[in-house]
């Protein structure tokens, strides 16, 4: 039966795993997502899952423990954040390369330097090529239910993907906010019983992480590539069956206000939430503002997100994170890149709709609804043919 709870946003990824119980979680503790290594350390303790914990020395050390319990044949999670996934970062790939359906929740936090402990995307965006899926969460409910959807996703026969389930640290992580619980028998019976692919405790021959040459090397890779074509149908059909099963449907986007809007607002994460306010507020005085909000990252949706985008005049994205020496920043290459070539206006070989960007909340900055609005009303001054900064920064001194 559902529970309205009051809880903290690490304290619900640790609940989410309680209810999984999965066969090993493998972790080291880091600053903003402590909290769900020490709340899943006391179930442990207290005897509430069967899980194995393995208290690693480092991150580094938790993911390939992750990877090793994973080919075996468990059910693993685990959980990190910012310079914790940097230290990862050799082992993410080889996670997505041998296609273990693994799941971790990141606490999204800078990278240093210098020493910052909040909230950008500049640490899962920088693993955004490892091969991992990437799911965001705007609030605490949904990281709960994003954490239960991912391990369906991951172990489905189609994908055996690992899934990066990502919310704001500190913003999220640390703030209480009532959500619908579910039982464990509920979860239990969503995510299923675990179903491996292979495990190296059969006694049957194989061959995991070889030395991959030119023979054979680029087709492997060619697989891996083929593998994310069934992710997004995946994504959609689990959030859908989520939502017959506890009222709360899923997809890779999200659209607000969109229908009959001029323009657009694109973001991930907590961000959408004060977003929706302020597209509220605008669209009672006749401005017409509606929002993309951008559940799946990768695998990008970029035919969604080009249907939703090519019915308005101009958009404006939000990047919480930079590229350096790129032109534009992580969401605004991928929107930009969707959209390129769209066809309208006699245009055929490029974007015909104006597309800005705005970094903003570097280090854990507040955005305020007033920039918000701010902002929105760039937008809708290009949407009328003014010219303004198409790259520029909101809330920097």
């Amino acid at each position: 039966m559902s529970e309205r709870i009051l809880i903290e946003g690490n304290e619900a990824v640790a609940l989410a795993l309680k209810l999984i119980d999965p066969d090993v979680v493998a972790a080291y503790p880091i600053t903003p997502a402590t909290e769900v290594v020490q709340k899943f350390a006391e179930y442990v303790a207290d005897g509430e899952v069967v899980t194995e914990f393995v208290a690693v020395e480092s991150e580094h050390s938790a993911m390939s423990a992750c990877i090793g319990a994973s080919t075996a044949g468990g059910r693993v999670m685990t959980a990190t954040s910012s310079q914790g996934l940097g230290l990862m970062w050799e082992m993410l790939y080889i996670a997505a390369s041998l296609r273990r359906p693994i799941t971790m929740a990141v606490a999204n936090r800078a990278l240093s330097g210098n020493i910052n402990i909040h909230c950008d995307h500049s640490d899962t965006m920088g693993a955004r090529d490892a091969g991992w899926i990437h799911l965001f969460s705007e609030n605490t409910q949904e990281i709960f239910d994003n954490m239960i959807q991912a391990v369906r996703i991951a172990e489905h026969p189609d994908v055996r993907l690992p899934v990066m389930v990502c919310y704001d640290g500190f913003v999220i992580s640390h703030a209480r906010e009532v959500i619908e619980s579910l039982s464990k028998e509920e979860v239990q019976s969503f995510v299923g019983k675990h179903k491996a692919s292979l495990s190296l405790l059969d006694l049957e021959p194989k061959t995991v992480g070889p030395l991959d040459l030119q023979d054979y090397y680029f087709e492997h890779k060619r697989s891996q590539a083929e593998a994310y074509k069934a992710v997004p149908g995946v994504i959609e059909a689990v959030g859908q069956e989520f939502g017959k099963a506890f009222g709360r449907s899923y997809a890779q986007v999200e659209e607000y206000n969109m229908d009959g809007a001029e323009v657009a607002l694109v973001a991930l994460g907590s961000t959408n939430g004060t977003i929706k306010d302020v597209v509220d507020g605008m669209n009672e005085s006749g401005k017409k503002v509606g929002l993309l909000k951008i559940r799946a990252f990768r695998p990008f949706p970029a035919e969604l997100v080009r249907a939703s985008l090519s019915k308005v005049k101009a958009v404006g994205v939000f990047d919480r994170s930079m590229t350096f020496g790129g032109w534009g920043n992580p969401l605004f290459t991928e929107i930009r890149s969707a959209m390129y070539g769209t066809s309208g206006n006699g245009c055929c070989c490029g974007p015909c709709i104006p597309i800005l960007d705005r970094v903003y909340g570097l280090g854990g900055r507040e955005i305020s609804m007033a920039e918000i609005e701010q902002y929105a009303d760039e937008v809708l001054a290009v949407a009328k043919g003014e010219q303004v900064e198409l790259i520029d920064y909101i809330g920097v001194r």
